[in-house]
């Protein structure tokens, strides 16, 4: 690690507390983000593929896999988060949508799926690789219930170097205060590089994945369908 690098700070796998479910759930966090998970499900859109299961692993408040839901009437989406809390916010904004027929979600770990193998068409994940603790788990999972044509899509926050760190927490959090605000910042530390997350595939389930970067804030990687079981 060189002293550009600015060295990975954990954060925990899960947002357990009331405080922090309602602040990642407020009207001023939520004006900001989803326009951010907008753009992430565009992406899923042309990514594909457009009916059968999808399952987003990290679900937070469900905003991701509800628009989804919305945009592909043949899609079936199924939502989950260790947190309870943020559970309780999807499924309430299911019926509110309602979508509770075709939008189901669940306190689940990520590191034990409880689904059969080759089950989902696509699997989605969120701004929940920062917290993980053994990613190459939870990749190997997620390659386990996706079907062998199916998409597998990550996203997640990107940590920059040492010498923009600040300027980078203070410009992209600037839409978010109080607590929400030293949240993003907690994550941001938390994030991985570009070469990191690379580093990760090579040894895991998904050596054949792509990494994209969206911006100057977010990574990630795709397996599509054509590229299933390809070293």
């Amino acid at each position: 690690m060189g002293w550009l690098t600015f060295p990975r700070e954990p954060e925990p796998e899960a947002m357990d507390e009331d405080p922090e479910v309602e602040a990642y759930a407020s009207a001023a966090a939520q004006a900001h983000l989803d326009s951010i998970d907008n753009t992430l499900v565009e992406q899923v859109l042309s990514a594909g593929p457009r009916r059968g299961l999808l399952l987003d692993i990290g679900t937070g408040p469900g905003g991701i896999p509800l628009k989804i839901a919305r945009r592909l009437p043949e899609m079936r989406v199924v939502g989950i988060d260790r947190s309870a809390g943020m559970i309780q916010v999807a499924r309430r904004a299911a019926l509110d949508q309602d979508l509770a027929r075709r939008a189901h979600f669940f306190v689940g770990d990520a590191n034990r799926l409880c689904f059969p193998n080759s089950h989902f068409n696509l699997v989605l994940s969120n701004s929940l690789l920062h917290h993980l603790r053994d990613p190459r788990a939870v990749f190997a999972e997620m390659a386990r219930v996706a079907k062998p044509d199916g998409v597998i899509l990550l996203r997640d926050l990107r940590r920059p170097s040492r010498l923009t760190f600040p300027l980078h927490v203070r410009w992209f959090g600037r839409y978010y205060s109080g607590l929400m605000k030293k949240l993003y910042e907690v994550s941001v530390r938390a994030a991985y590089t570009s070469e990191e997350l690379g580093d990760l595939l090579r040894t895991s389930a998904l050596p054949e994945a792509r990494i994209f970067r969206h911006g100057h804030t977010h990574l990630g990687f795709v397996r599509s369908g054509l590229t299933a079981g390809k070293a």
